[in-house]
């Protein structure tokens, strides 16, 4: 459909340089100006151009403009009609099918792929943890922005990398180990039986808890990080027995949902990268030194003041290590856009990052982009990691599981499932990961862990609910309906022309959500064809049709939904479940 859509605009588009030519009109930007949609109402067409852009340059009403567009395209004979200032095409259904359905069977896995962005390597950093508590609500919204976008771009061409920048140092990290060192009493996670994560991270609210009763707390954890920094070997040791706890932790979750990347960095090893070039900035007069010592960079030009780039010290602030670690993957990766996905509170260290190191002179500076998305808590309100009133992201999955499970069993559904721990966990990922995504990344939202895992409606649950239906749909098909030759001329409902027009459109919108890099354009797309398609089923049999080569059509309309669904669930990490 997509190719109809080309051949059309292109059409229109040569019919109004041929009036603009006849007419001495110079139509330059015409290209730019033209707009296809679809018309209010099926009966009217399939395709709808507007053309009152135009109408100032032919100095004509609008419908009376489109009636000489029409009249040059062949009018109705051509399925070419106007409404108003609008143009409506209606396309020649039965090869528009037959191309359709031969298009999504042969590209199967691959439908929904494209090549705009071949030769293009981009790298995606996303999720950057801290080592001393545990994923949390916020992070899994993190984690599946980044991975599916990751995924979206690599369908249409580009070469992506996927890292990751571990916070695995500073006075936070200290904190932990501090509170561990006096009131630890020696305790590993396996000794407690604590997901080791979760155990760094109780440490952190136990410090948070002492820092309250006494002052000195503070201060012992900064005189710890001081002595981590001189290289400590006690400390030091501490620190890697304690990462090492956090990030085996981290791993698993990682593991769970799905997440993964090619590369990881640390900040310890990265910290330090950025310090020679601010003194190099310093050297070329990019950077000044202020009263106080501290080496500075001047923002005027972007209308922001001035930022501290290393202190008066002489140690790094987080951003010095930034200007570093970007330079560094350059060097080792040389990208073509390096997207960093990074909630909307940073939205001013980007701003800065970019600045100074367009200023350094890196022409790549405007090849860097900051993915910024809203803040996500629960109904109760917003979540504070000090406070442990943050929501583990395990704990999150358990509950959602548990609920699913429980679901499953109250519908005596366990034979039917498998294994029905497993398909539990299933739906409780896409539950999640659907809820996560269906919004636009630039919104804040508040995550209901009981409106996620819904049956109905525009959920995660709801979506593999039909897929499963499609799947189970395709397996009871009869031999003679499988022996059939389907024929694209029985599809002549208009229920199926929707649906079809629906898959039709999926390319576009992974394409879409590629340039945009926002998963919820693909996510709304997957669920009008799962919605479309349920009450096609409803309304009409498929394979139980009464003939077997309408139903062996039908069932060619069905298995392209399936292709189209199953291709949606890969790239926004949703699992696929045959049973439910």
């Amino acid at each position: 459909m997509k190719d109809i859509k080309e051949l059309w605009t292109s059409r229109v588009l040569d019919a109004l340089e041929n009036l603009a030519e006849d007419a001495e009109i110079d139509s330059d930007g015409f290209s730019s100006r033209l707009s296809v949609g679809k018309p209010p109402k099926s009966n009217m067409g399939d395709l709808s151009f507007p053309l009152f852009p135009f109408a100032k340059d032919f100095k004509q009403a609008p419908p009376v403009l489109a009636g000489k567009v029409a009249a040059r395209l062949g009018g109705e004979k051509a399925g070419v009609t106007i409404a108003g200032p609008y143009l409506n095409i209606r396309i020649d259904r039965v090869p528009a099918i037959s191309d359709l359905l031969a298009r999504v069977e042969s590209s199967g896995d691959e439908w929904g792929f494209g090549t705009e962005l071949t030769g293009r390597k981009v790298m995606v950093e996303f999720s950057s943890p801290n080592t001393n508590k545990p994923l949390h609500l916020g992070h899994l919204r993190n984690d599946i922005l980044g991975e599916s976008c990751a995924r979206i771009m690599a369908a249409r061409g580009a070469d992506v990398q996927k890292v990751n920048l571990v916070n695995d140092r500073g006075v936070h990290i200290c904190k932990s180990m501090l509170a561990y060192r006096k009131f630890g009493e020696n305790q590993t996670p396996e000794s407690m039986g604590v997901k080791s994560d979760r155990f760094v991270g109780d440490l952190y609210v136990r410090f948070s808890q002492w820092a309250k009763e006494d002052k000195g707390a503070e201060e012992e954890a900064r005189k710890m990080l001081q002595d981590w920094e001189s290289g400590d070997e006690e400390i030091h040791e501490l620190w890697k027995t304690m990462n090492g706890w956090a990030l085996s932790g981290i791993e698993s979750t990682y593991k769970r949902t799905g997440v993964s990347f090619d590369r990881i960095y640390r900040e310890s090893e990265t910290y330090l990268l950025g310090k020679e070039q601010v003194l190099k900035g310093l050297e070329a007069g990019v950077f000044y030194k202020d009263e106080d010592g501290s080496i500075r960079l001047d923002m005027s030009d972007i209308d922001l003041d001035t930022k501290v780039l290393l202190r008066s010290d002489g140690t790094s602030v987080y951003i010095t290590q930034d200007l570093g670690t970007a330079i560094n993957r350059h060097d080792e990766w040389p990208f073509d856009q390096l997207i960093y996905v990074v909630g909307s509170e940073q939205e001013y260290h980007f701003r800065v990052l970019f600045y100074a190191l367009k200023k350094l002179g890196y022409p790549w500076a405007d090849k860097l982009r900051h993915l910024s998305y809203g803040m996500v808590n629960l109904p109760e309100g917003k979540m504070k990691s000090r406070e442990g009133t943050v929501v583990d992201a395990d704990d999150l999955i358990d509950t959602l599981s548990e609920l699913a499970l429980a679901e499953i069993r109250e519908k005596g559904r366990e034979d039917e499932v498998g294994d029905a721990s497993s398909t539990a966990e299933k739906i409780a990922l896409a539950a999640l990961h659907y809820f996560l995504l269906q919004v636009t990344p630039t919104k804040d939202m508040i995550f209901n862990p009981e409106e996620s895992l819904s049956f109905t409606g525009n959920t995660g649950p709801y979506l593999q609910y039909m897929v499963a239906r499609v799947s189970s749909l395709i397996a009871r098909a009869s031999g003679s309906v499988r022996d059939a030759e389907a024929k694209p001329e029985l599809l002549d409902r208009d229920d199926e022309w929707e649906l079809i027009r629906r898959i039709a459109e999926y390319p576009e919108l992974v394409s879409r959500a590629a340039d945009k890099l926002d998963p919820s354009i693909l996510a709304t797309g997957l669920y009008e064809i799962a919605r479309d398609f349920s009450r096609y089923y409803h309304e009409v049999p498929i394979a139980r049709a009464d003939d077997s080569v309408l139903a062996a059509s039908r069932m060619a309309l069905a298995r392209a939904v399936l292709i189209t669904l199953r291709s949606g669930f890969r790239l926004l990490n949703i699992p696929y479940i045959e049973a439910m």
